[in-house]
């Protein structure tokens, strides 16, 4: 399924404004290496949160949360590593969270989360 340009930015913005409320501090939307791409840079607390955002419409939360492949995660690992290295963080505490988001459902089912989706260990 190809999800347009448009749909992904929206929910991004969604997800951020999500993040935000939960106590989450956005550092960086967006950062790209040459490994991939990671939608948000957060901090929650004391933990730096790598977040992965999933925007369909009219689909199974459920699935989107449960849609962030193997390969993909493997990305999102090497991704964060040059991050830790480009902001000279040394032994971090960190995870990956995954927001999914169906545009299409009801306000109080639109936004899930599943934090500590995967670990750094996965490389």
């Amino acid at each position: 399924m190809i999800i347009s340009s448009a749909i992904g930015h929206r929910g991004e913005d969604l997800a951020v404004s999500f993040l935000e409320k939960q106590g989450y501090l956005i550092l960086e939307r967006n950062f790209r290496s040459k490994f991939g791409e990671i939608d948000i840079i957060a901090k929650d607390k004391d933990t730096i949160c790598f977040v992965e955002v999933k925007t369909r419409q009219d689909e199974d939360i459920l699935s989107l949360l449960e849609s962030v492949s193997f390969f993909k995660q493997r990305k999102l690992i090497k991704t964060a590593y040059y991050y830790f290295k480009l902001k000279h963080l040394n032994d971090p505490k960190a995870r990956f969270d995954v927001v999914a988001i169906n545009l299409d459902a009801k306000e109080d089912e639109q936004i899930k989360i599943i934090k500590n989706a995967f670990g750094l260990e996965g490389m």
